[in-house]
């Protein structure tokens, strides 16, 4: 439990830090801002399509008696909804740490430099860490559209389709987005995907302690604009604690490696 509370700790220390820094904050919410008027306008046309994607994928209840017809789509219409948002989340952080990278960096590194000592670097131009990132991007949407046929296939469950399921999405997209977030911090260590999963679920409570009240807040478009810029800095600040600032870096594949790796291979 306590790893619980301090996840929720390294969020509200983010956005105090943003809050003394203004400078970083505005300008932290311009590619937040960009993202979301297009997330917005997809999202308003995908829920007035909602009944008809619902009645096309139960053809098989069209004969059904009122009221278990309405009962059983407004239920999966529900669910339709949670996974449109489980989705939108999730790419939503991913494409604007995209479009605001180098900003993004910078503010994760400043954040490093006012908890003193060195700044961790890549060693990578940003165009090479550009690179990664968008990647490492591609393959979180693949696993997050696995997620989602998952979870809506099982949303066919009664009873547990309409309530465990719902909840079970809400905690995998926490998770994801605190893997996400601390993807900046992480990869300046040079610490690539998979070991970046492997110290998140070592520490799983301080991730769904972090994700979770976030998860929440982003649920209101305009809230994550504002937030954005503190949830990296709250992320820079989790990170400390996971890897640990005065002990030897994680063993794994460094983004340095798979770079050298790559350029020898080619």
């Amino acid at each position: 439990m306590r790893d619980l509370v301090s996840g929720f700790g390294y969020l509200m220390k983010g956005q105090r830090w943003v809050a003394r820094h203004g400078r970083w904050w505005g300008f932290g919410m311009i590619p937040a801002l960009i993202t979301l008027v297009g997330y917005a306008a997809a999202l308003v046309a995908l829920f007035f399509w909602t009944d008809d994607v619902i009645a096309w994928a139960t053809p098989f209840a069209d004969d059904w008696s009122s009221p278990w017809l309405g009962i059983f789509r407004g239920a999966l219409s529900i669910l339709f909804a949670a996974i449109c948002l489980f989705l939108a989340i999730i790419t939503f952080t991913a494409v604007t740490l995209l479009v605001g990278q180098p900003f993004y960096e910078s503010l994760s590194e400043e954040v490093d430099r006012s908890e003193g000592g060195a700044v961790p670097e890549s060693g990578m131009s940003t165009w090479a860490e550009v690179w990664i990132s968008l990647r490492e991007a591609i393959v979180l949407l693949i696993r997050v559209t696995l997620w989602s046929v998952l979870f809506f296939a099982l949303g066919f469950i009664p009873g547990v389709g309409q309530t465990v399921i719902p909840a079970l999405a809400f905690c995998v997209t926490a998770f994801f987005l605190t893997e996400e977030l601390t993807s900046i911090a992480l990869l300046r260590r040079g610490i690539l995907l998979k070991e970046r999963r492997r110290m998140l679920r070592s520490r799983r409570l301080l991730s769904l302690g972090f994700g979770i009240p976030l998860s929440v807040l982003f649920l209101l478009p305009l809230i994550a604009v504002f937030l954005m810029p503190g949830a990296v800095a709250g992320a820079t600040l989790l990170v400390r604690d996971l890897t640990g600032e005065d002990e030897p870096a994680p063993r794994g594949e460094t983004a340095a490696g798979a770079l050298n790796g790559a350029n020898g291979g080619s």
